[in-house]
């Protein structure tokens, strides 16, 4: 079987003795043009390209085949040498498409998409809660889509001033910006452009208090947290307020005021973020010591200063289920099964308390990355809407009317029993006193 491969091409390669030279240079610029370097394809390719090679009518077509193990000729591919001119076209074309994927990539990671997505979940709850019985779809797609926006420019910029921190860290160095992969004005140039037109979006397509709140927020992270990690451990509390801002942006979108319902999410995210933040900050102290951010893990060689805050904070999440069951935003349901998930995760807390390690900073991690989602869940969940509300409202005022009037016929009947009492316990007046002995007092009687 060799042996007939090696006949067939040594036939191929003898009859070729008068090689077209412009087949030739077409072949390889083809050959340039598609990637394909000079080294054989298949263990045939020296009798392919001998066959090539041959002189056939410029108007032929150019047959790609190669001889298989029984010496039959297999065709795979036809060319035709007139396509061969739009090989650059085709190179520009995939230039472009490489192009594009990069820079998406780099706007993806610049914008820490996956963080983003969390905040723009936050608002829309925060959007839904505080819609009531009718939501606007349309307004809850236009906030989302400017909340994103500002979210991606916020942590955009947050790169831009921190290229030196990351560029020192494991977990950040191949990041855009410290790898060289996207320049800083670039990234400015991108942060600049979404930030205004997210905050824009807000505006115009649900009122100016959210887009005050979504510029606000985007100024205190970038401009505050940001340079204060190097500066003080207080930014983490900042952090956490920056993160409860985005459920009051969905609020004032959808109901265009600030009420006190609107604060039982964010003061979820504000308390929950701080065992988030500080289990987080924990696992990677020895990152944040390199990067030069001034944690407040890092001053805690111990970590028990870090479980207690953390303990502490989880359980001041105890008391909301039971302030969104009374202030009418949820049903009783939501009261129980918050309880339970606060529960669950400040018994992570205090195990971490109880034992600093990292398998107990990292369960607590892994729970609060839990907590918030089903939080936020139960809350959509378990909502009231205004005509349950109402309903609810409404029967709460009938009770309360009822008993009134059963306390005030319960007074009436006492009273009128009481008389009655009085004047069946009063003995008879003996007349014959007054008339035969008209010398003796007329006699008085208590009320009994």
């Amino acid at each position: 079987m060799w042996r007939n491969s090696r006949s067939f091409s040594s036939k191929l390669r003898l009859s070729s003795s008068s090689p077209n030279p412009s087949i030739t240079t077409s072949i390889s610029t083809f050959y340039r043009h598609v990637g394909v370097g000079r080294r054989p394809l298949y263990p045939y390719s020296s009798s392919l390209y001998s066959s090539l090679s041959s002189s056939p009518s410029s108007s032929d077509p150019i047959r790609l085949g190669f001889s298989n193990s029984h010496g039959f000729r297999v065709f795979s591919s036809v060319a035709d040498p007139s396509s061969l001119d739009s090989a650059p076209v085709v190179s520009r074309a995939r230039e472009a498409v490489d192009l594009a994927r990069h820079y998406g990539r780099c706007y993806w990671e610049l914008s820490k998409a996956r963080l983003s997505m969390l905040v723009v979940a936050t608002s829309g709850t925060g959007f839904v809660l505080g819609s009531g019985s009718t939501m606007d779809l349309g307004g809850l797609c236009w906030t989302c889509a400017g909340t994103m926006m500002v979210a991606a420019s916020a942590n955009s910029l947050n790169q831009v001033f921190e290229i030196k921190n990351d560029a020192k860290m494991k977990r950040t160095h191949r990041r855009p910006l410290p790898s060289g992969r996207i320049t800083s004005a670039h990234a400015i140039t991108w942060a600049t452009s979404v930030g205004l037109i997210g905050t824009a979006m807000l505006a115009t397509k649900t009122n100016i208090l959210a887009a005050g709140l979504a510029a606000s927020n985007l100024i205190l992270y970038a401009f505050v947290y940001t340079p204060l990690k190097q500066i003080h451990p207080v930014n983490t509390w900042v952090g956490a307020i920056v993160g409860a801002i985005p459920p009051l942006l969905g609020w004032a979108a959808a109901s265009g005021q600030i009420s006190l319902n609107a604060m039982i999410l964010p003061a979820a995210l504000y308390f929950w973020q701080i065992p988030h933040f500080m289990a987080l900050a924990y696992l990677c102290r020895d990152d944040y010591a390199a990067g030069g951010y001034k944690m407040y893990s890092l001053a805690d060689a111990s970590g028990q200063r870090t479980a207690a805050v953390a303990l502490r904070n989880c359980l001041y999440l105890v008391p909301l289920g039971f302030l969104a069951y009374d202030w009418g935003i949820t049903s009783g349901w939501f009261c129980l099964e918050s309880s339970i998930l606060t529960l669950a995760i400040s018994a992570t807390a205090f195990s971490f308390y109880r034992h600093c390690t990292m398998q107990k900073a990292r369960r607590m991690f892994h729970a609060s990355l839990l907590y918030l989602p089903v939080f936020m869940s139960g809350l959509l969940f378990h909502r009231l809407l205004d005509n349950e509300q109402t309903m609810e409202e409404d029967s709460s005022k009938r009770m309360l009317d009822d008993l009134v009037q059963e306390d005030r016929y319960i007074a009436q009947k006492n009273k009128t029993e009481q008389s009655r009492g009085v004047a069946q316990s009063r003995p008879p007046v003996a007349y014959a006193s007054v008339a035969p002995f008209p010398f003796l007092p007329v006699p008085l009687y208590a009320d009994s």
